[in-house]
């Protein structure tokens, strides 16, 4: 059976701060530079979860999209959404909520619900011209 690839896309907005608490403020800056700023920051997010797996006979399908779509809302939008990340979201306690760590995270979520024989690869734009993928090595 041949192998096939399907995407989701997916929104969301949240704000975010990428420093550490154990740098001082000069220190953050230097690595981050406006991005560690003590009010924090927002983005417009936008998700691609791709399903690669074979096409069942059965169904035709490689994966419900309808499914993944709530998948995705419950896991990903509603926690995630129009929230604080370091500060609203669990994961982010002791994590720099960067773009990649995001997408781990992310990845992690779904992938308890996902079947294993499935690929997943998530790709996060954070911005227009600043994305990330992330397929679980």
């Amino acid at each position: 059976m041949p192998r096939v690839t399907v995407h989701r896309k997916a929104h969301f907005n949240a704000a975010h701060r990428l420093y550490r608490k154990d740098w001082s403020d000069d220190k953050n800056f230097e690595v981050f530079n406006k991005c560690s700023n003590q009010y924090f920051h927002g983005h417009n997010y936008e998700l691609i979860v791709s399903l690669t797996g074979e096409i069942s006979p059965e169904t035709g399908y490689v994966y419900d999209l309808g499914v993944l779509r709530n998948l995705i809302k419950d896991e990903i939008e509603e926690a995630f959404d129009h929230k604080n990340l370091n500060i609203e979201v669990p994961e982010f306690k002791d994590l720099i909520p960067t773009a990649e760590n995001i997408s781990v995270v992310i990845y992690n979520k779904l992938r308890v619900h996902i079947p294993e024989d499935l690929d997943i690869k998530i790709t996060l734009y954070e911005t227009p011209r600043n994305f990330v993928s992330y397929s679980g090595e």
